[in-house]
């Protein structure tokens, strides 16, 4: 048995944007399903907030939380999935190789979700997006089609993500999810522990993205 430490390898902040997203997102669904609109509008608006406060986060936030310290080239990523198979110590401080790109790839579909929410429209319904009124009609029907087929998108990256988290706890026996819970987890081998921020970076972070999401709905 590989010695190791038991080491903070997620900042609260990042725990709570993870688990706050995954309850967005099904919310979002949900209201779509029920036909709860103004609510389906607000839950958008929030998943575009903590969105805009991840990216950001990526740059200003907790060492493991920094695009630069889990973004590496695609090679990288590639060398990783063909180890998957060997059952080994963790020794990531953050998300993997494989892991990083996930990441990057799901913000980015919720972007593009949230982004041609704003504009799609629904002819039967009558229900029109916060920014329907700044594009042509075509436009609009074309943003439609890209929500209802990036939420698919989103749907496979999703069960992919889950998929993954099993592969790993059976395949190689790390469990991803205790971390992302408590915030900790044992880290084999010698250890450099990375540098934690305070949550008032955070809180002025989301309030500012807050506060931009809302200008952009609201004043515009």
């Amino acid at each position: 048995m590989a010695q190791t430490t038991k080491v903070r390898v997620w900042d609260a902040p990042t725990r709570c944007f993870h688990w706050t997203l995954v309850a967005l997102v099904f919310f979002c669904w949900l209201t779509q399903e029920k036909g709860w609109m103004e609510l389906h509008f607000l839950s958008g608006e929030a998943v575009l907030a903590l969105v805009l406060f991840r990216i950001g986060w990526g740059f200003v936030g907790s060492q493991t939380a920094r695009f630069a310290a889990f973004l590496k080239h695609p090679m990288a990523a590639l060398h990783h999935l063909k180890d998957l198979p060997k059952r080994e110590p963790d020794t990531e401080l953050g998300h993997n190789a494989a892991g990083g790109w996930m990441v990057l790839g799901l913000l980015g579909l919720l972007l593009l979700q949230v982004g041609t929410g704003m504009f799609a429209n629904d002819d039967e319904s009558f229900i029109e997006g916060p920014l329907r009124h700044l594009v042509s009609k075509g436009i609009s029907d074309l943003a439609g089609k890209v929500h209802e087929a990036s939420f698919a998108l989103i749907q496979i990256a999703v069960a992919l993500h889950v998929l993954a988290i099993m592969v790993y706890l059976v395949l190689k026996g790390h469990n991803l999810v205790r971390p992302m819970i408590l915030g900790t987890k044992e880290i084999a081998g010698p250890v450099t522990h990375p540098t934690m921020v305070g949550p008032l970076r955070a809180i002025v972070l989301l309030a500012v993205a807050a506060a931009a999401v809302w200008a952009l709905v609201h004043t515009i």
